[in-house]
């Protein structure tokens, strides 16, 4: 059965019942341009040895800005074949000179593992020797020293960039001298916490090129992402010329949105999207369709695996045709597992996001996406997964009952007609610029009146100089603690003071399994937690939380815990105001309280426990909203449970607007602030110091507001549940009628 086929047959079940919104896209033929003059002619044969006669539109144009000495960065579909737009210059500059080096950074080890086979397979077909190595955690100790010195193309990744090559550029001084390109594939990716930390660490890399006499130019390149120059210009710390108009072909492809049956009207409970998941994908494996299932966790993913195992056993299909794709496979796991999914021996793939990003896996038709990806430009990376030149393709988003999940199957045109969000991030965060101007100055000494990226740091030497960690002597800063600090610095977070995960279930053999920051680690690792790693149960023996060590041993028990969170949130800053909305700085303090024992299945509640941990604080940046004082008359409980319901739907529809998870975002509602006076509820970025969340929401008040309403509105329920306001408590006027008054308040107060 084909796409077509099985869209017929679609239509013709209980299925189609559920379906909001199917939109089709047509295919589009190829564009073509002309290989730039300047490519070396060794080049263009070997492209046509391999069957590729002429570029497309947008290769063409990207190549010859990149001949031409420009910083590029090019935003096309994925398998537009962005790969070739850096690989063609950057051979081009080595083989005109045998000195010439090229560093690739990929966000994943995975993925630059499938780049370092793309490019050697060009490299296979010259006639002239150029040398590509991957360098990460994986490579052998007896390779590196080849690699330093030999390796014209270095592939890596920024975590290994940031701890194994700048700390260690004596070492890499060849590499550094003669440093002409650097690429940055996937850019998206570099946005929040992480694009941040990125952004430094290109600061340190320029810092050492210039040290050695050389300036690289960077390209870029991401599938989707709204805002690619200004999102390039912070990575870099430089001016970038832009590619977007893709002249690649377009398959077909069809895209349907899938909202499972409401099975319990009053509390807004509906079919389980996992289950509705393995409903879909059943049939297209049954009808031999070549699939790829992505899932929001790793343990969706083993759950799933295993029942579409069971399915494709009874459809006599072997085991190994229905493969998993997560974190924890180990590298030759996921090498043969793409392997099978490129020569067809794999009949599908249940996957974490990890393969959403452009690793070769060949053409699958058919995409079921569990839960929305929490993104548009996730969504269409992964529905990009999918789909040959010339023949139809399918995508189905299956929702959850989540606020943000039924927010969008709802709202259709937000994703097929909204462009994809902007990636924000803050370099200067003085957490994050703090840590990497101690990495830069192990590396090489400060001068007097230098500054790091767009900033002046005498300040900041100057407080580091204090702690004895610089000395000043002449017109330069010296590093004299004795620790190594890029080790102690995590590109995932900004808070350094993660809370380390040791597992100590063989006594021979302890091992850490882990890390997390540190507000997670009070309601995730207290004493006696259960702690859920790659779908496996561990017990939190102790919480060391002065050393920020947790220490686990595997168990097998039938219930997990829930932590309670105390939070407290002041205002320290009121940056900007208007009418019922704010922003500015704030203080956030925490305390874990007590934890609840919830059986699996079932979800009652088998015990409970105390929290005994200090608590924290740290400041960042919030954006706040205040809501009408007692409005109708409703009393104290009723007002309480309405702001809780509209912080529930705020908190889940900000994302939105945020290109981030909800586990970026705290809430925070009081029925009187002690700075407003009034009802309050703030949305803060939960990572200290802020990334910009708390601006940007400021900018979006009036499109959140709106956003929430509709959700409210639109919900099915009677008295709120998950899918709006939170679950209904029975007690007085219910939270979803209040809610909805307070937000209409507040859309007519800043009219």
């Amino acid at each position: 059965m084909n796409i077509a086929q099985f869209l017929e047959w679609f239509q013709t079940t209980d299925h189609y019942r559920n379906v909001l919104s199917i939109r089709r896209f047509p295919s589009r033929p190829a564009r073509f341009g002309q290989w730039p003059s300047g490519l070396d002619e060794r080049i263009v044969s070997a492209l046509s040895r391999r069957g590729i006669d002429r570029p497309y539109t947008h290769q063409a144009d990207a190549i010859e800005r990149i001949l031409r000495g420009e910083n590029c960065v090019i935003v096309t579909p994925t398998a537009s074949g962005k790969t070739l737009c850096y690989n063609l210059p950057v051979l081009n500059a080595i083989l005109g000179n045998a000195d010439t080096r090229a560093l690739y950074l990929f966000p994943t080890k995975a993925l630059a593992q499938d780049q370092l086979a793309e490019l050697q397979g060009l490299v296979d077909r010259l006639t002239f020797g150029v040398k590509t190595y991957t360098y990460d955690g994986d490579t052998p100790a007896n390779a590196r020293r080849a690699v330093r010195q030999a390796g014209h193309i270095v592939i890596t990744n920024p975590d290994m960039l940031h701890t194994g090559i700048l700390p260690n550029h004596t070492q890499w001084h060849r590499l550094f001298a003669n440093l002409r390109f650097v690429v940055i594939d996937e850019m998206h990716i570099y946005r929040g916490v992480f694009g941040s930390h990125v952004a430094n660490v290109v600061r340190r890399l320029k810092r050492i090129c210039h040290h050695y006499g050389s300036s690289p130019q960077f390209v870029l390149a991401s599938a989707s992402i709204a805002n690619p120059e200004s999102l390039a210009r912070q990575l870099i710390g430089d001016d970038v010329s832009v590619v977007t108009d893709s002249g690649a072909p377009v398959g077909e492809k069809h895209v349907i949105f899938y909202n499972p049956p409401v099975v319990n009207r009053a509390l807004g409970i509906r079919a389980g999207s996992v289950a509705t998941a393995r409903r879909l994908a059943v049939q297209t494996i049954a009808n031999r369709i070549h699939t790829i299932v992505f899932a929001r966790s790793r343990l969706s993913v083993e759950v799933l695996l295993r029942y579409l195992r069971q399915e494709a056993a009874q459809a006599h299909l072997p085991e190994e045709a229905i493969q998993g794709y997560r974190g924890g496979y180990l590298p030759n796991e996921r090498r043969a597992i793409e392997r099978g999914l490129r020569d067809g021996r794999v009949l599908a793939v249940v996957s974490t996001n990890a393969l959403e990003l452009g690793i070769d896996i060949g053409s699958l038709d058919a995409c079921i996406i569990v839960g929305y990806p929490g993104t548009i430009a996730s969504t269409w990376q992964q529905i990009g997964r999918v789909g040959r030149r010339d023949t139809p393709s399918l995508a189905v988003l299956i929702a959850s009952s989540t606020p943000l999940d039924q927010f969008v199957i709802t709202h259709p045109d937000y994703l097929f007609e909204a462009s994809v969000e902007s990636g924000l991030m803050n370099p200067d965060n003085l957490l994050i610029l703090a840590s990497h101007v101690k990495c830069a100055a192990f590396e090489l000494p400060f001068r007097d009146g230098e500054e790091f990226g767009a900033l002046p740091i005498q300040t900041l030497l100057q407080h580091l100089a204090e702690q004895r960690i610089l000395f000043h002597s002449g017109d330069s800063w010296f590093w004299t603690a004795e620790s190594f600090p890029a080790q102690e610095v995590s590109l995932r977070t900004a808070a350094s003071e993660n809370v380390v995960i040791v597992d100590q279930t063989d006594p021979n053999s302890v091992r850490v399994i882990g890390e997390m920051d540190r507000p997670s680690a009070a309601t995730m690792l207290h004493d006696e937690a259960i702690y859920l790693h790659g779908g496996r149960q561990y017990e939190v023996l102790r919480l060391d939380w002065k050393e920020k060590k947790a220490y686990v041993r595997q168990v097998d028990v039938d219930y997990f815990t829930d932590a309670n969170l105390a939070v407290r949130v002041a205002v320290l800053d009121q940056f900007a105001r208007e009418t019922s909305r704010a922003w500015g700085e704030v203080s956030v303090t925490f305390l874990a309280t007590i934890f609840k024992k919830i059986k699996l299945e079932t979800h009652e509640n088998v015990g409970w426990g105390k929290i005994r941990l200090p608590e924290d604080t740290f400041h960042t940046t919030a954006y706040w909203l205040t809501l009408p004082d007692r409005p109708s008359g409703w009393n104290s409980g009723e007002i309480e449970r309405g702001l809780d319901g509209v912080a529930h739907v705020l908190a889940n529809v900000a994302p939105l607007f945020l290109m981030c998870s909800p586990g970026d975002l705290g809430v925070f509602a009081e029925t009187r602030s002690p700075f407003t006076g009034q009802p309050t509820i703030f949305l803060y970025d939960a990572i200290p110091g802020g990334v910009g969340f708390a601006e940007k929401l400021y900018a979006s008040h009036d499109l959140l507001i709106r956003s929430a309403e509709d959700v409210i509105t639109n919900c099915p329920c009677d008295d709120g549940c998950p899918s709006c306001t939170g679950a209904p408590t029975g007690e007085g006027e219910s939270a979803k009628v209040v809610a909805l008054e307070m937000i209409r308040a507040v859309r007519a107060a800043t009219r």
